[in-house]
Parts: structure tokens; sequence; C-alpha cells
């Protein structure tokens, strides 16, 4: 093949760009389609998601806002792009201004987006340069460094990427629907400004304050009451005992449920935060949400041998999602790892194709084989399952915890609003299973210890509790299974944006 010179190459872009892009997009969408496959996300739990780091949804919330004062509102928060390490200079974690990152609502049960929240990001290069050179025969040279001095909310002269970001609302169908922008309550501005990732404390003294300063007050079209948005680097939320879960269970799922470390302790995150008013996301008399967060890239991308600092390749084409995420864990514990790229391109509508791995779900079986005195239950189809993960509750014996009205069967977050909050020093971390019905599955905090709950839902809390089948099919059911790394509400903030200032690149002194 002939080798394309910077100088064809430019040529090539103004006059046949566009039909290339066309036709990658064709042979893409055909392998797709030949292959059966779409993307993934959440960790690293999927395979081709390894490849897309900044697209890779590693958890998301979904709560009344328990901050004193604002119960009337739910908060979302969905976290991108995972396992930062806080030294990662020099360019540090932006997000893909090349992306579609996505909060959905569901408030009618129908498995089908009726609000979405997108976010489109853009960095801009300040190309600061530097005096280089004797005197009189100085060059200005451009400097390799995100920033060439200390950085203040108030002084960002020696900033030399600006990241930004944009939001709209799209009412309906995400692609077809009314879309209309997110405004910045104090300046009229439908942009927004994002924090630096925590670099260090030489370079951004008091991290706290300045990055406090990027909460934005909001006005949400057609709503009247004006939300919240913060979006930014946070310390890794998320806590597993996640290498010794995934060397067979090596450890001891009885032991004390703070034995263990939780190995990503060490990591940092990006945070899309949003506290919107309960009363503009329900609808009428219904009370329960659902919500998840997707991410997608145009489907074509061409590889640029004179590849710029905003143009290293040329994308079109539709756009393809390759992240999906609700529940915690679903794609990691519960689809089977030839499903793992389907699912997390699939719509909650079309989850009826993975119902078998709720119904029928083999990792209970595997904690049997490693375990044998945990028996798995033998409750089938598993019922319990089905409603704490594709319906939401509701039994006689509990009454409607978070199920719509007229539900339909989906893997998204399921939240009653009209559960007030529990304030954050009375949080279980245990949520619904501890007595708390302001916690897990019923929508999801940051303190909710998501890990030893399904660890304990799948094998059989659910059933051993007299709410499905019989109590005699989960003998394990009141076991108090741990991965050992404990999370409870204290760990966070009382206040948005909740989730806490990330790990400095720089130790502090």
């Amino acid at each position: 093949m002939r080798h394309i010179s910077s100088r064809h190459w430019d040529q090539m872009e103004n006059r046949a760009w566009r039909t290339a892009l066309r036709g990658a997009a064709l042979c893409i969408g055909m392998v797709a389609l030949a292959a059966g496959v779409a993307m993934a996300s959440s960790h690293r739990e999927a395979p081709f998601i390894t490849e897309l780091p900044k697209v890779d949804g590693t958890d998301f919330y979904m709560f009344r806002s328990y901050e004193p004062g604002r119960q009337d509102y739910v908060t979302l928060i969905a976290n991108y792009l995972p396992l930062q390490a806080p030294y990662g200079g020099p360019n540090y974690f932006q997000l893909d201004p090349e992306a579609l990152y996505e909060i959905h609502i569901d408030n009618n049960g129908d498995a089908r987006e009726d609000l979405t929240f997108q976010f489109r990001f853009k960095n801009s290069l300040q190309d600061l340069s530097v005096p280089v050179g004797p005197s009189g025969q100085t060059k200005n040279i451009s400097v390799p460094l995100i920033n060439i001095g200390p950085i203040s909310s108030g002084n960002m002269q020696a900033q030399n990427i600006i990241e930004t970001y944009t939001i709209d609302l799209v009412r309906g169908n995400r692609r077809t629907g009314n879309r209309q922008p997110v405004v910045n309550a104090g300046t009229g501005s439908t942009t927004f400004s994002k924090p630096l990732d925590n670099i260090g404390s030489k370079s951004i003294p008091n991290y706290d304050h300045y990055a406090n300063s990027f909460i934005h007050t909001i006005t949400i079209p057609g709503c009247g009451t004006p939300g919240k948005v913060f979006v930014g680097q946070r310390k890794e939320s998320f806590v597993v005992n996640l290498g010794e879960i995934f060397d067979l269970v090596n450890l001891n799922p009885l032991g004390p449920p703070d034995g263990r470390r939780n190995i990503i302790d060490d990591a940092n995150i990006t945070s899309l935060v949003l506290e919107v008013p309960i009363a503009c996301v329900t609808n009428g008399s219904e009370k329960v949400i659902g919500g998840w967060t997707t991410a997608s890239l145009r489907q074509a991308r061409l590889l640029r041998p004179a590849a710029t600092f905003d143009r290293p390749a040329l994308e079109g084409g539709a756009w393809t999602q390759v992240s999906r995420l609700a529940m915690p864990l679903v794609n990691e514990i519960v689809i089977g790892l030839k499903d793992k790229n389907r699912f997390n391109g699939s719509k909650p509508e079309d989850d009826a194709q993975f119902a078998d791995y709720v119904t029928n779900p083999s990792f209970p079986f595997l904690i049997q084989a490693l375990f044998p005195s945990a028996p798995a239950p033998t409750l089938f189809p598993r019922a319990d399952l089905v409603a704490a993960f594709l319906t939401g509750i509701n039994t006689p014996a509990t009454g409607n915890l978070n199920q719509p009205a007229n539900v339909v069967a989906s893997e998204m977050m399921r939240l009653n609003t009209g559960i007030a909050p529990t304030p954050k020093a009375a949080q279980n971390n245990l949520g619904v299973i501890g007595g708390d019905l302001a916690g897990f599955p019923n929508g999801r905090r940051p303190g909710d210890d998501v890990v030893d709950i399904e660890l304990r839902v799948a094998m059989g809390k659910l059933i051993s509790a007299g709410l499905f089948g019989n109590q005699s099919q989960a003998p394990a059911g009141e076991a108090p299974l741990t991965d050992g790394a404990l999370v409870n509400a204290s760990f966070f903030g009382d206040t948005f944006p909740y989730l806490t200032t990330p790990i400095p690149g720089a130790p502090i002194q």
C-alpha cells in the first residue's frame, strides 16, 4: 500500500474524507451485524472497553439528596475513566471530546428513556510558550506540560488546557427527541468549566476550595427550580477487595466486613454529578424513576498520519453506544463472558435477550463450588433476582419498594422518590437488607456496600427473608457474606457533590 504523505493527506481531507468515513462506517456496521456484538463498559469488566478507558463507565449512583435542606432533589452521579493513578502526568485524565456521555431517566416504567442529559466535552489548547535562547536570539517554544505555574479558580493564566463542557436535555428518544441546552443560571452561558485534575499542592493550592468553585447552579429546560452540576476528578468511590475477589474469591467470605484492604483506595475517577428537582424527573403520580448511564462514539474513525492536538483522527457516522451501566456488578458477575460486549451496547428495552443470566445465574454455583458449605439457592426461576435487578421490589411483606405501576422488565437502577432520604449519620451501609429503605437497591448512595449486598442477595437473602419462594430454598441466605472491604456513608461528604477530594499526584509535604 502506498504511503500517504502529510500533504497528500490534507488534500484528501479537503475533497474526500466524508466519502471515506461513510464507507468505513458501512463496513463497521456490517461487521458488527455479522458478529452480533456491540461494545461495553464498567471498571474494565468487558473485553472491548479495556481499549477505551475514557468512555468506560464505572459506577452509577441515584438517590434522594441527603444534604440538609435538599431532600426535594435527586442526585445522579456517573463515574468514568477508571483506576486513575493520581500521578498520571503529564496529560492526566481529560474526557473524550469526540464522545457523547449520557444519563438517562425512564419515568413511566416502559424501559425507554424519557429524559436524557447529554454531556459533550471540549479541550482548548492555550499553547503556552516560554522564551528560550540567548538575549536577542530567543525563540518562543511551546511548553510540554498542562500547567507552568500555580492555578486557582481566579487565576488560570498558567493553565495550558482549558476543559469545558455543554449539557443538553433531550425529552423522548435520545437521538430524535426534543433537545434543549441546560444553562448556567449565574452567567446565562451554555458552556460550563471543569477543574484540572489534582496535580498536587504546588500546582493547585487548596484543591477543595478550587474544585468547589466549579459547582454550577443550572437552569434546566421545562423545570422551574434550578439544579446543580459538577464535573471533575474525585477520589475513586467504589470499594472492593478486587484482586482477591477475582482470584477465585481468595478470602474468607465470612470474615469481618472491615478485615481486608480496599485495593483501589489509591485511585481517582472522573465524575459527572447532577442534582435535579424531583418534580422535574418524575411523571405525574408515578414516584419511581429508573436510571442508567451510557457513553457513545462515532461509528467510524480514520487515523491521521500527521496528527494535531485537536485532530488526531477523523470521526463520523452514527453514534454507537460503547458503554452502559446501571446496577453495579451486573456485567462483572451476572452476564456471561461471551455477551459482555453485547450487553453494554444494548438498551434496557431489549433486555429479554439476557433474561437467563438473571433467572438462572451462574455466579451462586461458582460460589458453591468454591465454598461447599455455602449451597446455592434452589429457587428457579430466581424471582428474587428478577425483582432486585429487572422490575423493582413489590411484595406483600415489603409493599411497593421501587416498582413502577406499569413495568417492563429491564436492567436499570430504580428509585422510589416517595421514600424520604436517610440522614448521613443514620444510613445503614447494607441498604434495604439492613433495614434502610432509602438505600440500595432502592437507588444507590455512595456509602452503600453494594459488594456485600449483592453477594448476599445472589446467595438468597431475599428468599431466606421470606419475600420469595420458600425459605428452605436459600440454605446460605442468612450468611453474612463479605469481601472484607468496608464502605459506609462516613467515607463521603454530606453535601453536593458528595464524592470526596481526589488524591493529589504529588504527596502533601
